[in-house]
């Protein structure tokens, strides 16, 4: 492990003078890494382990409980102490979330420690390191273009293959339970190692007010945020939680040879079209004022096409589901993203950053509300046509007030 740590850290020092955002980078996709490492392992909880399906939903939903504070704390006071004292303990937090998640594969509780502490490190990565690598990616260090597409990929590269590797682990590996989480608790640590070369972007400011003043948003942007900003930030991961936990329950039956695997086919194949829209997402319009109702549109095919799946169960189906939705959710972090770090101030950056995730992992819920719908009698298809529906209905609200402002 020390050698580990250290071999990553040598490595990463000789790109220090040209690329110091690759350090942050680094530490933000093993947090993701660790963040979604759980997800394609549901259906091993779900049929292993013997919990229910509802349990299962709401552990994924467990790790909000840290992110949401994390974001939301971290990410104001990252603004005013600097962004290395918040950024630097969340690597370490990812290590200690998947060390408790391997200890406690029969305990639903010991679980959802394990998911609280994965989501406080990942909070901490997407505020703090987020507006990191957007001020890492401004002059003296960059042309001041990439920050968000730098941090959206970041993220998604740790989720994609964070659930790949967990995957494929836990189907065809030894300790299905504990193997993946070691991997990542090794990773995280290294991922501390490397933060050692960013510099700090952000220097301390004793005489600021209030912490939580971080948080509002600015009167001059405050229309365009709630009308742009926030009909499509739930639908962030929403569509995600969608793709690798909804459809993946759904078509367990059709792929019993090899269900945890075709969970995390689901995932990659989602975050890898994800990844691919926010690698061309300036051609595609993301950081003009497009992108959200790109996103929105891409989001009502996606809930069309999960409907399909639903009804159709079959394999084509669902991965043609998980691929749009997967374009859905790039799209919409993407341009998420650039509307907040055109709307936020220097001084509050990391804080309106922090209320967009914090809105955009409302749709981590998704799952659970669809299980408790399902359990009261309301079919699959049923509901993600009505997802479409609203999709269409925060489309018009977006394309309003884009008219308007």
């Amino acid at each position: 492990m020390v050698h580990t740590v250290s071999t990553i850290a040598s490595a990463v020092e000789p790109i220090a003078g040209t690329r110091r955002w690759l350090a942050v980078a680094a530490a933000t996709f093993a947090i993701a890494w660790g963040g979604n490492e759980f997800t394609p392992l549901l259906v091993m909880y779900r049929s292993g382990e013997g919990f229910s399906g509802l349990t299962v939903d709401l552990l994924l939903f467990a790790y909000v409980l840290g992110i949401v504070p994390a974001l939301l704390i971290g990410g104001p006071l990252s603004d005013r102490f600097g962004r290395r004292p918040l950024m630097v303990p969340a690597p370490l937090l990812a290590a200690a979330g998947s060390l408790i998640l391997a200890a406690g594969a029969d305990s639903a509780a010991v679980l959802a420690v394990g998911r609280v502490f994965s989501g406080l490190a990942l909070g901490l990565a997407m505020a703090v390191g987020g507006s990191w690598l957007k001020e890492l990616s401004a002059p003296p260090y960059g042309d001041g273009t990439s920050g968000a597409r730098r941090a959206a990929m970041s993220l998604t590269a740790g989720f994609g293959l964070g659930a790949a590797a967990a995957g494929a682990l836990a189907q065809w590996g030894p300790a299905p339970t504990v193997l993946s989480y070691a991997c990542n608790a090794a990773l995280a640590l290294a991922a501390t190692a490397a933060l050692t070369v960013a510099p700090e972007t952000r220097g301390r400011r004793d005489n600021a007010g209030s912490w939580w003043a971080d948080l509002a948003i600015p009167v001059p942007s405050r229309r365009r945020f709630l009308f742009v900003v926030v009909p499509v930030a739930p639908w962030v991961f929403g569509a995600a939680g969608s793709a690798y936990a909804v459809l993946p329950a759904l078509l367990t039956e059709r792929v019993s040879h090899a269900p945890i695997a075709f969970s995390a086919l689901l995932c990659v194949v989602a975050l890898g079209v994800g990844f691919g829209v926010q690698q061309a997402g300036r051609k595609l319009g993301a950081d003009g004022p497009r992108g959200v109702v790109t996103a929105l549109l891409l989001l009502v095919v996606g809930m069309a096409c999960a409907a399909w799946a639903a009804s159709a169960l079959t394999v084509t189906a669902g991965l043609i589901a998980a691929a749009v939705l997967g374009a859905g959710y790039g799209m919409a972090l993407l341009a998420g993203l650039q509307e907040i770090q055109r709307l936020a101030g220097p001084d509050d950056l990391a804080g309106l950053t922090a209320v967009f995730y914090s809105l955009s992992y409302l749709g981590f819920g998704v799952p659970a509300v669809l299980s408790l719908l399902a359990g009261a009698g309301v079919s699959y298809p049923v509901m993600f046509t009505a997802g479409a529906v609203l999709a269409v209905a925060c489309l018009g609200v977006v394309v309003m007030s884009s008219r308007r402002s």
